[in-house]
């Protein structure tokens, strides 16, 4: 892959899209990256979810920093959900190095699928209200040990998903706090943001050994997604959620179906 200044350019607004879909949304931004990087770059497939998952890391943790400044981030649970993450993120990583190329972009299409219809779904059932006129509440400070026990199984679940298709398990993890946990939905998606960062380090890691990361198209879209997190973040409180899960359900769902017919041939 060519590298040139237009193309950095435009790989550093389409870092700052990301990360404002991953402030916003509580989502790593691997479902977006891995068909921008497959279906805009080319990148072969594991190369495009390993790339995903070493840009994952700091713009999850840019998003997160200022979830947790606006307490919209349950910090005990984050790190619960991380660290069981981060303990199976490894395996997930392992599957994918013996999996053939259909396979991992069939998994993360179905994966992306998946998320964009859990989105859509929310936004038909979300109330028509401003962002602005939505009340927040600050995230509770300390959950009980049973709660933070199903966090542990829960990033566990999104870790090995993470490490096989190269997304970091937001869209996994936050509708699981909203149903198993009772978090609400801006609670949720701050508290998938830190446990995202810290799922996606281990898994980076054994990709970056295995020479599988694509760093300068990584490095080059977290200097855009980092700023992009930080802004999607503070808009979290400002931003109609109903219509932006609508917006970027279709967006998932149009890259998902890109990705599986590419694969195909088509």
């Amino acid at each position: 892959m060519e590298i040139t200044l237009v193309s950095v350019l435009i790989t550093l607004v389409v870092g700052f899209a990301i990360g404002l879909c991953s402030g916003m949304l509580g989502v790593g931004g691997g479902s977006i990256m891995v068909p921008v990087f497959t279906l805009g770059y080319g990148m072969q497939a594991i190369r495009a979810t390993a790339t995903s998952l070493f840009t994952i890391i700091p713009t999850a943790a840019a998003g997160c920093v200022t979830h947790i400044r606006q307490r919209t981030c349950v910090v005990d649970l984050g790190v619960a959900a991380g660290l069981g993450g981060a303990c199976l993120s490894p395996a997930g990583v392992y599957l994918a190095s013996l999996s053939p190329s259909w396979a991992i972009i069939l998994a993360a299409a179905v994966v992306i699928l998946w998320s964009a219809v859990k989105m859509l779904r929310k936004a038909v059932k979300a109330p028509k209200v401003r962002g602005s006129q939505e009340i927040i509440p600050p995230a509770p400070r300390m959950l009980p040990r049973a709660q933070l026990v199903k966090g542990f199984f829960i990033g566990a679940l999104a870790g090995v998903t993470a490490g096989y298709v190269g997304i970091g398990g937001g869209f996994l993890m936050t509708p699981l706090f909203v149903v198993l946990l009772g978090l609400s939905m801006k609670h949720a998606s701050g508290t998938s943001l830190l446990a995202i960062a810290i799922l996606s380090i281990p898994g980076a890691i054994e990709q970056i050994v295995m020479g599988n990361v694509v760093v300068w198209l990584g490095l080059a879209i977290a200097a855009g997604s980092i700023p992009g997190a930080v802004i999607g973040a503070k808009l979290i409180k400002r931003v109609s959620e109903r219509n932006l899960r609508f917006g970027f359900g279709i967006i998932l769902g149009v890259a998902a179906i890109g990705m599986a017919l590419r694969e195909a041939g088509f």
